[in-house]
């Protein structure tokens, strides 16, 4: 078996570091892009005379709430 010099293990841990930056950006720009939607489509009820007030803020708390899980799991994970 041969044994990975410590340069290419740094390598390939930078490497994968960098990759799942652009991974998680770009997941970001996606859920970035559906809130938009959703927000939109919430607009169009309401001219249409449809209170969802209630339910956004509920869908809100919720959202802030798994992004706040998410960088507390991306921060936690990332130092250890």
């Amino acid at each position: 078996m041969v044994k990975e010099s410590t340069d290419e293990q740094i390598g390939f841990h930078k490497g994968s570091l960098a990759t799942l930056g652009k991974e998680r950006q770009e997941l970001q720009r996606i859920l970035g892009i559906v809130e938009q939607l959703m927000h939109m489509h919430v607009s169009s009820l309401k001219d249409l005379g449809v209170d969802l007030s209630e339910q956004v803020k509920e869908d809100d708390k919720k959202v802030l709430l798994q992004r706040n899980q998410l960088k507390i799991y991306f921060k936690f994970n990332l130092f250890f």
